[in-house]
């Protein structure tokens, strides 16, 4: 009877295992201007640049709107309701830097430039005064950004898990505020306020 050691039953023979050391070591030195972009990179560099920039410029949207709207909110529930807003807006300023940090590592410029950057943004700025108004506009905002960041995650699969991963976790955070806000509309973030 044969017994089969624990590596070769875990390999799939469909695909290579591990490079031998001095393999890793040989390619490592191969074009380091790359930085963190190595040979088994498998994903289109240019478009993933591309859809980050589009990210970033949506996430800086998302800032001003929140910041906006943490200005002008007014009304019986507006103090609970202005400090979400604030929560809101620091943390979609740590998905900026997140986002542009990792533009970044993959060799490309992030696109800070004012001019285009509603176009190139998946959501809108609203100007709306009304707290309700304020907190819909948001709240699609962030349903727009949870499709946006699930159609990334699905194209990038695993041809960039690190890219992947980081969006994955700022997904979580835009799934929260949308919680947040939809239990503002309904009534239970009011009473949790009160």
């Amino acid at each position: 009877m044969k017994v089969e050691t624990p590596e070769k039953t875990l390999r799939d023979p469909k695909r290579p295992f591990l490079s031998d050391v001095r393999t890793l070591r040989k390619r490592a030195r191969e074009h380091m201007e790359e930085g963190a972009v190595t040979r088994g990179y498998a994903a289109d560099r240019d478009t993933v640049l591309r859809l980050l920039n589009e990210a970033l410029a949506t996430e800086i949207v998302c800032v001003l709107r929140y910041k906006r709207h943490h200005a002008l909110a007014d009304g019986p529930v507006a103090e609970t309701v202005a400090a979400e807003f604030a929560e809101h807006a620091r943390e979609e300023q740590e998905h900026v830097d997140r986002i542009a940090q990792r533009i970044v590592q993959l060799g490309g410029e992030p696109n800070f430039s004012p001019d285009g950057l509603l176009s190139r943004s998946h959501s809108e700025y609203g100007d709306s005064a009304d707290l309700e108004a304020m907190i819909r506009e948001d709240l699609v905002a962030e349903r727009i950004a949870i499709e946006s960041y699930g159609e990334m995650i699905r194209f990038l699969g695993d041809d960039d898990p690190t890219t992947r991963r980081m969006l994955e976790e700022i997904l979580a955070v835009e799934e929260e505020h949308a919680d947040d806000l939809a239990s503002f509309l309904s009534g239970r973030g009011e009473r949790s306020a009160q």
